[in-house]
């Protein structure tokens, strides 16, 4: 992918803004109220964990609980007045760009968050690579615009130059000054968060970053729900921009990791009868682990899986040539259509199970041991996927071409909770 350069001869525009953050007086800790984005609290005991760490959770806004749509959107709007009225959470005085670090063992991950100008995908600015859901965007829009906020940053990856100026010189040299703010979360990462203040610094990030190109590594639906409330408006404002995370992935190269499915109403010797002289079909010994290295592994061949939730682990592979031929569309690359997750679900959900992609038949989980407790519980079938490589991604991505939703998942993901976006302070 060209990240030097786009289409329109236009990059990226990051521009400061007045960041809300919570007031650390006013709560037990910074850990105790940050998440992971809303889309990896999947389980319900983990949303009850988040709650339960601190009455000012930020869980409380992304995931509001309540009877209906309209309920939660509002219950998260009025929770969020009531934060800021009380100084619970409170905007930093002047706009600024923010340096933001995390750090686990040897992997460090650095970049700037920002209020970023949105662009379709047909400007070749800012790229996606998955297919989004409509019922998600829609209540992601609900929920941002009656909260008229963007609560977590979506992470966008470029890649720089290694240039003696520009982005990741300005990022070196703020992380050897005093952070706004340092914590470390349940999952052992510590997060270091700085205010890029200097005029001339934040020009500098600004003249960088307008050579370059990013490709949406988590955010899918947030920056296409971005798009939609942006269409709404009459009238240019800060509904232009959206919240975001840019990562220099030649200096911090992200990780990608794989995205499972569990499929509700489907038992796993009812998934297992229907791939019969379709698909090979083993049973691979446990433990997990043990499961997943033969999965990722030499002993699978072609687009390969592993079903699980009978309390037992079977590796599905070698798909049938005739079945792909008639079930995976021919109008795309190649690579596309040698991915794992097209197989899923051109071959496997529309054809071979039936299974239609909607929530109450398909969740999408990232954590693998929750994935297979679930359908274990629910005498339903997980479907546990390889990674996919991100130069595959890259380059699908350079052509136009749209990988099936939740293929990937780009990490380390930025927690939510350390600084959040007021559409109506900028």
């Amino acid at each position: 992918m060209n990240t030097t350069g786009c289409a329109t001869g236009q990059g990226l525009r990051l521009v400061p803004f007045r960041g809300l953050r919570y007031v650390p007086e006013r709560v037990g800790s910074l850990a105790a109220v940050t998440s992971p984005p809303y889309d990896v609290v999947v389980r319900p005991d983990g949303l009850h964990h988040l709650e339960s760490a601190d009455p000012h959770n930020i869980v409380r806004l992304i995931l509001p609980q309540a009877g209906t749509a309209a309920e939660r959107h509002r219950q998260a709007a009025d929770t969020l007045n009531r934060w800021l009225a009380e100084g619970v959470l409170a905007p930093d005085p002047v706009p600024v760009l923010y340096v933001y670090e995390q750090r686990a063992g040897d992997l460090l991950q650095r970049g700037v968050i920002g209020a970023l100008a949105l662009s379709p995908a047909s400007q070749g600015i800012v790229l996606p690579h998955e297919d989004v859901m409509a019922d998600v965007v829609e209540d992601r829009a609900d929920l941002m615009r009656t909260a008229a906020a963007h609560l977590e940053p979506l992470l966008l990856s470029y890649a720089g130059d290694g240039g003696p100026s520009g982005t990741a010189a300005v990022i070196e040299r703020v992380v050897e000054r005093l952070p706004l703010l340092t914590t470390t979360t349940e999952d052992g990462f510590a997060h270091r968060l700085w205010a890029v203040t200097d005029p001339a610094e934040q020009a500098e990030i600004e003249a960088d970053l307008s050579r370059r190109q990013a490709l949406i590594a988590d955010g899918h639906h947030r920056w296409a729900t971005y798009l939609r409330l942006q269409q709404e408006q009459t009238a240019p404002g800060p509904w232009d921009f959206g919240l975001v995370l840019l990562v220099d992935t030649a200096r911090y190269p992200l990780r990608v990791r794989a995205i499972h499915r569990l499929l509700h109403r489907l038992p796993v010797a009812q998934a297992l009868r229907a791939l019969e002289g379709r698909f090979r079909v083993r049973p691979v010994d446990g433990p997990l682990p043990r499961a997943l290295d033969a999965l990722t592994g030499s002993a699978a061949e072609g687009n390969a899986f592993l079903l699980a939730g009978d309390g037992r682990f079977h590796l599905v592979d070698r798909p049938e040539e005739q079945l792909l031929a008639r079930t995976v569309r021919a109008d795309r690359p190649d690579a596309w259509r040698a991915l794992d997750a097209t197989v899923l679900h051109s071959t496997l959900l529309d054809d071979v199970w039936r299974i239609p992609d909607a929530p109450e038949h398909i969740a999408y989980i990232h954590d693998t041991e929750a994935a297979v407790e679930q359908a274990e519980r629910h005498d339903a079938t997980a479907v546990l996927m390889r990674p996919v490589r991100e130069d595959v991604v890259r380059d699908l991505a350079r052509q136009g071409v749209t990988m099936p939703r939740k293929s990937t998942s780009f990490g380390p993901k930025p927690a939510t909770g350390l600084v959040l976006r007021s559409l109506g302070i900028d």
